[in-house]
């Protein structure tokens, strides 16, 4: 059995590359926390389905999951390096920690990336 994080991230990386904000907002629990590229922390997935929808459509992500660990039946989480990238030539690379809270299945409580600056 693969861990939940493997799962979700797969998902994720699927609605992310298919830039399907709805999608996206669905694998976030509904009271989320969420700190992408921008300097807020948000809640909820009005925000999460917000923030995605701004996500150019050309944009993709390329996952390696980390580290996983598990909390009992319900908690379980990680970290994951992901390079985001454009056929333009951009790319920004982060370092992603991910909360997963199952109830009807597993989805993501608490997300966070931080860049990884040139050179680190």
């Amino acid at each position: 059995m693969t861990h939940p994080m493997h799962d979700v991230l797969d998902r994720w990386k699927t609605a992310f590359d298919s830039h399907r904000p709805d999608t996206m907002a669905e694998l976030f629990t509904p009271d989320a926390l969420f700190q992408g590229f921008g300097p807020e922390v948000v809640a909820g997935r009005d925000a999460v389905r917000a923030y995605y929808e701004a996500v150019a459509e050309d944009r993709r992500a390329d996952v390696t999951v980390l580290h996983t660990y598990t909390i009992g039946e319900q908690v379980a989480g990680g970290f994951a390096d992901v390079t985001f990238s454009a056929p333009s030539g951009w790319e920004a690379k982060v370092h992603m920690s991910l909360v997963l809270r199952r109830d009807d299945g597993w989805r993501i409580r608490q997300y966070h990336v931080s860049r990884i600056a040139a050179g680190d």
